[in-house]
């Protein structure tokens, strides 16, 4: 093998399309690169996810290589405000359940559900403010997701 990446696999390397210049790999990476030349993908997938957990690092961020517009747009889809919209007919039900789930103190707890609207989580992962809303709408709450 040779010090320079042909660029069809510095591409795929990269996911992107190949540049039009070689990349000259320096000697100190050169073992690296060639043992993950032969890796299979899904070793590299693995490779990548210890990466991720070993130094609390996110793939993803590298990759992308869209307009900087496409990182907020991003985020704004994949997170949620859960806001208590009304309480409904077994209040105490759902004061239990938003003490519960956000682990407040029973005045605090009290003290959103009886101000409706109120804001009880924001920036939740999306799956997390489903399940917040499923919890608390089992209970008889209203719940919007924003």
């Amino acid at each position: 093998m040779t010090d320079e990446m042909k660029p069809a696999e510095a591409a795929a390397a990269e996911g992107t399309e190949a540049p039009a210049e070689r990349i000259e790999v320096p000697a100190k990476f050169k073992k690296i690169v060639e043992e993950i030349e032969t890796m299979t993908v899904l070793d590299l997938s693995e490779l990548v996810k210890v990466f991720e957990k070993k130094f609390g690092v996110s793939a993803a961020a590298v990759a992308v290589a869209g307009p900087a517009a496409a990182g907020p747009v991003e985020e704004a889809k994949s997170t949620a405000d859960v806001e208590l919209t009304e309480a409904g007919a077994n209040k105490i039900a759902v004061i239990k359940a938003v003490k519960e789930a956000l682990g407040l103190g029973l005045k605090e707890a009290k003290d959103l559900v009886d101000g409706v609207p109120s804001m009880l989580k924001q920036g939740l992962k999306r799956e997390e403010a489903e399940e917040l809303k499923k919890k608390i709408e089992e209970t008889g709450g209203k719940v919007t997701l924003k």
